[in-house]
């Protein structure tokens, strides 16, 4: 649908079916908004965790359970 036609298709309603379609549009507006701030990339956090080279070792805290 054309901008035109939709622009006709509104100016057609009545005031308050009007302020209805304005409403609307201000929410998918914001609904807009927020999916692109919630969109994550891929590696956006690399070098902020370190993973050291003992991670795997036995900790000292449960020698007594092995």
């Amino acid at each position: 649908m054309t901008t035109t036609r939709l622009y006709t298709k509104i100016s057609t309603l009545t005031p308050s079916m009007i302020k209805e379609v304005e409403d609307f549009v201000e929410f998918l507006k914001t609904k807009q908004k927020k999916e692109k701030v919630n969109e994550r990339k891929f590696g956006c956090a690399k070098g902020l965790l370190i993973m050291h080279d003992d991670f795997d070792a036995p900790l000292d805290d449960f020698k007594e359970y092995m």
